[in-house]
């Protein structure tokens, strides 16, 4: 579905998401307030508010009254391209297998 296709709160939302992909927004990062996030994207705060909600439902942000919407930890996890998703567990497969084969050198030497 093309950017233009989605409601404006499912356009907020995706470019949440969309920053969280792209390292802009790190786990535990405060967005903007809901005042300032309608000012930037031209909307009503309700529709900022609905973001939000879609935001929280799917695990993205959390919030706290008063204090304001922060990015959870396992946002990136959720945005994550599934490309780069394989090549992070090949990397760690990488990095274990260069462990063992440094233990075993150890071992014999």
């Amino acid at each position: 579905m093309a950017t233009e296709d989605l409601q404006p709160y499912q356009r907020i939302a995706q470019d949440v998401k969309d920053q969280v992909r792209l390292g802009r927004l790190k786990a535990n990062d405060k967005l903007r307030s809901t005042r300032e996030l309608a000012e930037h994207y031209g909307v009503a705060p309700g529709t900022v508010q609905r973001a939000l909600a879609e935001l929280r439902t799917d695990g993205l942000i959390y919030s706290h009254q008063g204090r304001g919407s922060f990015i959870r930890e396992t946002a990136i996890d959720a945005v994550a391209d599934p490309t780069a998703q394989a090549i992070a567990r090949l990397e760690e497969r990488v990095t274990e297998l260069a462990q063992r084969l440094e233990r075993l050198e150890a071992r014999e030497a």
